[in-house]
């Protein structure tokens, strides 16, 4: 297969990518355009073509989405997606996107929120909170709460296209900087991360202020650097003294 070809099979797997990141049907374009250059322009062919142009269409977009961040005024708050045109860049039979590329769109959607819009997108998508429960982590109506998750909705839906959370995240700077967005986000409004064995191997529980378990990850360490995390359901809290015990999940 040339890499003619092979570009214009990826295409839409690739657009798909750098328009959740950027949210643009042209800035998508030019991310896709700009891959496809440095494709073309390597001197041995990359192999696999897939790895090397999602990877590269990833880092582009995520360069433009910085520069614009720089541009604009962040206190307007969050940036909404601009909705895709019927059928653009869409094709049911493409490949899932690869994992690297989705921690990329996770981090990317999760540092464009401010602070406690960023909270409720946690607690909604990550940890797969209820409206209640919500708001009872926030310490506010259902109907204030309400309010933010249609501002969240707003801010990551791209077209009707709702930007599910990965179950995992890859890579170390992924990890890090997921961590560095969502950590404070939750601890402003009284959620604490702690230390605890998960799965048998090292990995952190979240608790509302009220010591009810909301969700737990685990960690998998590369050269002493956490490199993946991986979401795990949401366990059932007990009840009583013992809900507030450490423990193995």
């Amino acid at each position: 297969m040339s890499r003619n070809e092979e570009f214009k099979e990826l295409r839409p797997l690739l657009f798909s990518i750098a328009h959740r990141i950027l949210g643009s049907q042209a800035a998508a374009d030019d991310a896709v355009h700009e891959a496809w250059l440095r494709y073309e322009a390597a001197l041995t062919l990359p192999v696999p073509g897939k790895a090397f142009l999602s990877g590269e269409v990833t880092r582009i977009s995520a360069g433009l989405l910085r520069s614009a961040r720089v541009q604009r005024d962040t206190s307007a708050g969050p940036r909404p997606f601009e909705p895709l045109m019927s059928g653009a860049g869409q094709d049911p039979d493409q490949p899932v996107e690869p994992a690297q590329s989705l921690s990329a769109v996770a981090v990317l959607l999760l540092e464009r929120l401010p602070p406690l819009e960023r909270a409720v997108f946690v607690l909604r998508e990550v940890f797969g909170c209820d409206l209640s429960q919500i708001a009872s982590a926030l310490g506010c109506s259902e109907a204030a709460c309400d309010q933010l998750a249609a501002t969240v909705s707003r801010a990551g839906d791209g077209g009707g296209r709702a930007l599910r959370w990965p179950g995992l995240i890859v890579g170390a700077e992924h990890v890090a900087r997921v961590l560095a967005a969502m950590t404070p986000a939750l601890v402003r409004i009284g959620v604490t991360m702690q230390p605890q064995q998960v799965h048998h191997g090292p990995g952190a529980v979240f608790r509302d202020r009220h010591g009810t378990v909301l969700s737990a990850l685990a960690f998998d360490f590369l050269d002493g650097q956490i490199q993946t995390i991986r979401w795990v359901s949401r366990p059932r809290a007990p009840r009583g003294p013992a809900a507030h015990a450490p423990g193995a999940i």
